[in-house]
């Protein structure tokens, strides 16, 4: 694989911007391990190896097991996530799956069960992000497999 846009020849600001929403997310109080998950499962639907790679050691890193993080892919037919976990993970395939008739009302409604109002704000924008980022990475053609916690 080439790369195609290297990380010093990024746009000024580029990455700022990105990684002050980043920021935002990481700090707000949602589980890191939780958001780990999240983000490795839409980098799976997008292809995205470089951000597999990130989220597969950044998920061990924060005490992700190995057999969830490469399980992720096939949540639905695994005893060992949790229903908050469940909710999380179905709102995130179908956001990053999203027609534009689509509604997810009954999805809001099963994160409720598990997440406030604002925690579910936060967990939409943590699916655009990594949506953003999966993009980002493979137009540039990012290289994995040397990504350090």
């Amino acid at each position: 694989m080439n790369e195609r846009i290297a990380y010093q020849d990024y746009p000024a600001g580029l990455l700022a911007g990105m990684r002050k929403t980043q920021d935002f997310i990481e700090s707000s109080g949602l589980d890191h391990g939780l958001l780990e998950l999240l983000y490795m499962r839409v980098s799976q639907i997008n292809s995205c190896a470089y951000c597999m790679d990130m989220h597969y050691k950044k998920g061990l890193h924060y005490g992700e097991t190995p057999l969830r993080l490469i399980s992720v892919s096939a949540w639905r037919e695994t005893p060992y996530y949790s229903e908050a976990e469940q909710a999380v993970l179905e709102f995130a395939e179908t956001m990053t799956h999203m027609h534009a008739e689509a509604h997810t009302d009954g999805l809001h409604d099963r994160l409720r069960k598990h997440f406030t109002q604002q925690e579910i704000a936060i967990l939409s924008l943590a699916v655009a992000q990594i949506n953003s980022w999966n993009r980002l990475m493979r137009s540039f053609g990012a290289v994995p497999g040397n990504f350090k916690v």
